[in-house]
């Protein structure tokens, strides 16, 4: 049985801005309403392997080993770092304009997946949330924290396609405007920077 408590939470969290909604934003922006679709499937499609860890009790391996904890962390950071500075390289009107019919929409996908896969906090997260919502009464535990983790992933599809639509609307005015289509973009990249900072620092718990 799925509760509203379990609803209301996940929506809570798949809204709060993350990295997948960022990716999924900018995407939209710069690349139009097709491409950030593209980037919603490959955020969401990137949470399989954690949920599929979290619920296999694979998640462990990251809660009690420093070593393969800080490996997939640093696999993250060096690849938002890269993020960040391809934006930031390409932060011009022109370059959007020139590429924004031309992007390969299972390119884009795939950074999303990456973007997710290689954050090791996802599968500590699934380990820690989806049992709180598990029956005490339910025999077979497993099926009902793959369904909730499927809820989970539909959730999160739906709210970044809303992101990306919404951001979407915006990129016709960005193309019009080179300073801001650049600041942007900048912005977009140093928030990339940030986030691969802040997951540098995060501490294993």
């Amino acid at each position: 049985m799925v509760s509203m408590q379990f609803l209301l939470t996940s929506l809570v969290v798949v809204l709060i801005p993350g990295t997948g909604v960022l990716y999924t934003v900018s995407a939209g922006l710069f690349l139009g309403k097709k491409a950030s679709v593209y980037a919603a499937l490959g955020c969401t499609f990137g949470i399989v392997p954690s949920l599929l860890a979290s619920v296999l009790g694979l998640a462990a391996i990251f809660h009690t080993s420093v070593l393969a904890f800080q490996v997939i962390k640093y696999l993250g950071v060096v690849y938002l770092l890269y993020l960040a500075w391809i934006m930031w390289r390409s932060s011009s009107s022109f370059v959007l304009d020139e590429n924004r019919n031309k992007t390969n929409g299972v390119s884009i996908a795939i950074k999303g997946f990456l973007i997710n896969i290689l954050n090791p906090k996802l599968s500590v997260f699934f380990l820690a949330f989806l049992p709180q919502f598990v029956s005490t009464t339910q025999q077979d535990p497993l099926w009902e924290m793959l369904l909730l983790g499927a809820i989970f992933m539909l959730m999160t599809l739906v709210v970044f396609i809303v992101y990306g639509f919404m951001a979407g609307y915006f990129s016709q005015l960005l193309l019009r405007s080179e300073k801001l289509t650049s600041a942007i973009q900048k912005f977009f990249a140093g928030s990339f920077a940030v986030l691969g900072l802040k997951l540098a620092f995060s501490e294993h718990r």
